[in-house]
């Protein structure tokens, strides 16, 4: 009994080895976003960038904060970056067909107001560019259905609808697509999209190994932006779904709507202001919000609030996120003052997106056998 303990010290030993190191592998496919001003060049002078948002209208701080920020920062950082509005994702779920239409000019208003720079960046609507769909079936093709059964867009929503759609089960598969269409190298995601852009990397390997070479495997940009919660429940993220009106700040709503909405976000009963999520989840938000918008450290934005109650550190919230949104919802109103200036950047994109997917597609068809 004695000399198969000691055998077993090392078996163990050697599993934890081997363990840590193919974390070690797991975790070096991913590069770390450090947020606005901090992010790294990789590669230099190299590498294609694809992220995609879908047309929900437009965007909360939430999403400014979590995603439309660090797009404006990374558009910088590559030699060739695509944004797409993907509205053939968005119809997963029922849509009204002039919501949607309206949907996608109010995105790319808000994009462009943000920071979006069309003479730097690729910005197109998914649904204009047709090589999306064939190359999504293709890949498809190269799909089992229990590899898509456990991704979490269909784990997630399935059981919200009891049953979902075809579309809702492949739209991984479209989304592996948008990114491998244009040979893209490296894609922003948050923590929820990385097993998706896992199968993306998978369906790369599987088709350069039975087609040969043709995808470079994207690496995972991570972003470590905090995420902005729900006003009125801080235990939930920020979102446009919300019932409640008063959960969600909107980057076009008006000053008096923002101090309103701030003024009523959920904190507890100790006055103090303190970063403690786990704890002091309401207050730790508005703290997270401060930070961002006048951006600052959450322990300098704390350092502000020394010696102001939650009430009196609402309004410091409020005069920061007003002063970020202000110029940006400005900016948003004139651009949908000219829906045919907007429809036409949309159009000048797709033709660009175009011009880099339809020889991809070609080679593509080629390699499978189609022609």
């Amino acid at each position: 009994m004695k000399s198969q303990s000691k055998m077993a010290l090392p078996v163990r030993s050697n599993f934890k080895r081997l363990f840590n190191f193919i974390q070690t592998l797991k975790s070096s496919n991913r590069l770390f976003c450090a947020g606005v001003g901090q992010q790294k060049k990789e590669p230099p002078g190299g590498g294609r960038m694809f992220s995609g948002i879908q047309p929900t209208g437009v965007p909360h701080l939430g999403n400014y904060l979590g995603a439309l920020e660090n797009w404006v920062a990374l558009q910088i950082q590559y030699p060739l970056v695509l944004y797409s509005i993907v509205d053939m994702h968005s119809i997963t779920q029922p849509q009204d067909p002039n919501q949607l239409r309206n949907n996608i000019l109010d995105m790319a208003a808000s994009l462009l107001a943000c920071g979006i720079d069309t003479e730097r960046v690729i910005l197109f609507q998914q649904s204009q560019v047709s090589e999306h769909a064939e190359l999504s079936w293709i890949l498809g093709c190269l799909t089992s259905m229990p590899r898509l059964r456990h991704l979490p867009q269909w784990k997630m929503k399935s059981k919200v609808k009891t049953e979902g759609s075809v579309g809702l089960y492949t739209y991984p598969v479209l989304q592996a697509a948008d990114i491998l269409l244009y040979k893209s190298t490296h894609v922003p995601v948050g923590e929820d999209q990385v097993q998706h852009l896992e199968l993306a990397q998978d369906l790369a390997r599987i088709f350069n190994s039975r087609y040969g070479d043709l995808f470079p495997v994207p690496r995972t940009l991570l972003s470590s932006a905090r995420k902005v919660k729900s006003l009125r429940d801080p235990s939930a993220k920020m979102s446009k779904s919300d019932p409640q009106k008063m959960a969600t700040i909107a980057i076009t709503d008006s000053p008096d709507d923002i101090a309103l909405k701030i003024r009523r976000a959920v904190t507890d009963l100790t006055s103090e202001v303190t970063f403690d999520p786990e704890t002091r989840p309401g207050v730790s938000n508005l703290v997270t919000i401060h930070a961002a918008m006048a951006m600052i450290s959450v322990e300098e934005a704390v350092s502000q609030a020394r010696g102001l109650d939650t009430g009196a550190y609402k309004k410091l919230v409020s005069e920061a996120v007003i002063q970020r949104l202000t110029p940006i919802r400005a900016e948003i109103e004139r651009l949908r003052g000219d829906p045919a200036h907007l429809e036409g950047v949309l159009a000048q994109g797709a033709q660009r997106a175009r011009g880099l997917a339809a020889p991809v597609l070609r080679e593509v068809r080629q390699r499978v056998g189609f022609c």
